[in-house]
């Protein structure tokens, strides 16, 4: 897989949540294209996703088995990360669970479950994170958020809610974290045919009817999400802050 290259991102110091897996291990992959000294967290066991990085980059990411609903454990890992490669300047919280459900039945339980997963983490890896980017002078945190609820999407509320709330969780910090030189944003995929989408949700019927949505009729794949990240954390977007930036090929068009 090839990306688009940032020469500000060597060596700098970057932790991505659920960074082993899907989208999250393209992720991995595009710092460390980019010579970055990449961490991240996952439940699962990513050792040899490790490896295989290495192998192919000749340097192998910081893997830290955590669960990100457990808060102590997710910032003592970016504290293992601040230890291994310096203070954190580049923060994805990345990591999510798109699990439909429905309304009925739905108990509270399963609400604050979901939160934890896709929403909470948000604004405890910036919270940690923050002190460390203030005394660097800099630093960029990037919130995936979602255009689900920018659609309305139906099938999963809870995600919906979850991703419209990182959008405003994004535009606070920005405007509270700004004055320190740290800039937040959201990015907003559309549909990314990951292995877990195609095995999981995606039909032929479903596939075509959402390419005839999208301006650009080609399919979203991983390399197109992290172009985006790898952008809105480089100097390349240095004075953009507070923004929900868009990668759908065009199926929410506004102006």
């Amino acid at each position: 897989m090839s990306f688009v290259t940032f020469h500000d991102l060597k060596e700098a110091s970057v932790f991505i949540t659920g960074g082993g897996a899907g989208i999250g291990a393209s992720l991995t992959e595009g710092f460390l294209a980019q010579g970055a000294k990449v961490a991240f967290v996952q439940r699962s066991d990513a050792s040899a996703f490790c490896d295989e990085m290495e192998e192919k980059h000749g340097a192998k990411p910081l893997f830290i088995q955590c669960d990100i609903t457990d808060v102590p454990a997710l910032q003592d890992a970016m504290a293992q990360t601040a230890e291994a490669h310096g203070p954190i300047t580049r923060l994805v919280n990345n990591a999510a669970n798109d699990a439909r459900h429905k309304t009925p039945g739905y108990t509270v339980a399963d609400w604050d479950k979901a939160q934890a997963i896709n929403l909470r983490p948000h604004f405890f890896t910036a919270q940690a994170a923050a002190p460390g980017m203030k005394a660097a002078g800099y630093g960029a945190i990037v919130n995936f958020s979602s255009i689900s609820y920018m659609m309305g999407n139906a099938g999963y509320p809870c995600y919906v809610a979850a991703k419209a709330g990182i959008t405003g969780l994004t535009r606070g910090l920005a405007r509270e974290l700004g004055p320190d030189g740290i800039r937040v944003n959201a990015l907003m995929p559309g549909w990314v045919l990951t292995d877990r989408q195609m095995q999981l949700w995606a039909t032929p019927e479903g596939l075509a009817a959402h390419l005839d949505r999208q301006c650009l009729p080609e399919h979203l794949k991983p390399r197109d999400v992290v172009d985006a990240t790898l952008f809105l954390c480089s100097e390349a977007s240095r004075m953009m802050t507070g923004q929900a930036m868009v990668v759908d090929g065009g199926v929410v068009v506004s102006g």
